[in-house]
C-alpha cells in the first residue's frame, strides 16, 4: 500500500542525502510537499523562517514562527504548514538520523541520536530568546548560505560539521522530562496517520465515517474527535478537502472535462464539486484552470 502522507525526500544526491527546500505560498524548490500539505517522512527536519510569518502544525500544535525563528520537527511526526503569508519564506534542511551518527551502532547512534529520535521528543520552537538557541540560529542561516553556493571542495564535510554542532547544541540544552509529549500524544498521532492514509488511498469511493474510523480500530465519535483534536477539522471536511486538492491536479494536467473530474475525485454530482471548489479555491473549476 502506498502511503501518500509518508513523503520519500528524493536527493540530488544519494550519496549525501542533505535536501534544503526553500518555500512560498506559491511553491516548493526542489519541488516537495511545500505549503499546506500535510505529511510525514523519516528524515529529521530544521525548518528556518527567512522572511515573513507561517503558521505550522505539528500533530495539532499550531505555532507561529516569524522571520528569524525556527523548528525542529522529528521524524515520522505529521505536520503541515497552514499558513504562509504573502512575501513570507521559510527553508527546511531535511536529512536522515544516520547522518548524525558517523557509522552504524556507533557510541555517538546509542547516546546521542537514537535516544531522541526514538523518543517522544516530536518538536521543539528556537526562537532568539537564549544563547544556546541564538547559537543554533546562526547555524541555520549559515547552512542556507551554504545550500545557496553548494559543490565547492569541502562542502559535504562542511554542511554535516555544522549539521552536528547544530544537533549537539539543541540535546546538550534540552531535558527530556521537558520536551517529550505524553504517550497518548504519540498514539492519538499513529490513529490519525491511519485514518488520513485510508481516506487517500480510498477518496474516490466514497468511503464513510465507519470505514475511516475501523483503519484505526476507533469508534466514529473518537475519529470525529481524534480529527478535530490533532487536524482542526471532521473527517468528512478532510476528505472533501483532499478530493478538491486532487481534481486541482487533474484540472492542471490532463484535459478531462470538469465533469470527469469531478467524477474521477469521488463527486457524484458536478454542482457540488464546483461549489466545494470555489469554497476551497475562490474560483471554480473552470476559472482555476484558465489561470494556468
Amino acid at each position: 500500500m502506498v502511503n501518500k502522507l509518508h513523503e520519500i525526500n528524493q536527493y540530488p544526491d544519494a550519496s549525501f542525502p542533505y535536501a534544503m527546500y526553500t518555500v512560498t505560498s506559491v511553491g516548493c524548490i526542489p519541488k516537495g510537499r511545500g505549503f499546506n500539505e500535510l505529511h510525514w517522512h523519516e528524515e529529521l527536519q530544521f525548518t528556518l523562517v527567512t522572511e515573513g510569518k507561517i503558521v505550522i502544525q505539528v500533530n495539532g500544535v499550531t505555532h507561529e514562527l516569524k522571520a528569524g525563528q525556527a523548528i525542529f520537527i522529528n521524524k515520522g511526526v505529521l505536520h503541515v504548514s497552514t499558513q504562509v503569508d504573502k512575501n513570507s519564506e521559510y527553508v527546511s534542511f531535511n536529512f536522515p538520523e544516520k547522518s548524525l551518527a558517523f557509522y552504524s551502532d556507533s557510541q555517538m547512534e546509542k547516546n546521542y541520536v537514537l535516544p531522541y529520535t526514538n523518543s517522544l521528543f516530536l518538536s521543539l520552537v528556537i526562537r532568539p530568546e537564549t544563547e544556546w538557541q541564538s547559537a543554533m540560529l546562526e547555524i541555520l542561516w549559515t547552512l542556507k548560505d551554504k545550500f545557496n553556493v553548494k559543490g565547492y571542495w569541502g562542502w559535504e564535510y562542511e554542511v554535516s560539521i555544522m549539521t552536528v554542532q547544530l544537533w549537539l547544541t539543541m540535546i546538550t540544552n534540552i531535558s527530556m522530562a521537558s520536551v517529550e509529549s505524553p504517550k497518548h500524544i504519540k498514539q492519538q498521532q499513529e490513529r490519525i496517520q491511519l485514518m488520513i492514509s485510508y481516506i487517500h488511498k480510498n477518496y474516490v469511493n466514497n468511503p464513510s465515517l465507519q470505514e475511516i474510523a475501523d483503519a484505526a480500530h476507533l469508534s466514529v465519535s473518537e475519529c470525529t474527535r481524534s480529527f478535530k483534536k490533532t487536524l482542526h477539522t471532521t473527517p468528512y471536511d478532510y476528505l472533501i478537502k483532499y478530493r478538491i486538492k486532487k481534481s486541482a491536479e487533474l484540472l492542471t494536467s490532463t484535459a478531462y472535462t470538469i465533469t470527469e473530474v469531478a467524477s474521477k475525485v469521488g463527486f457524484n454530482h458536478v454542482n457540488h464539486f464546483i461549489q466545494s471548489f470555489k469554497k476551497q479555491y475562490n474560483k471554480t473549476p473552470k476559472e482555476y484552470r484558465s489561470l494556468i
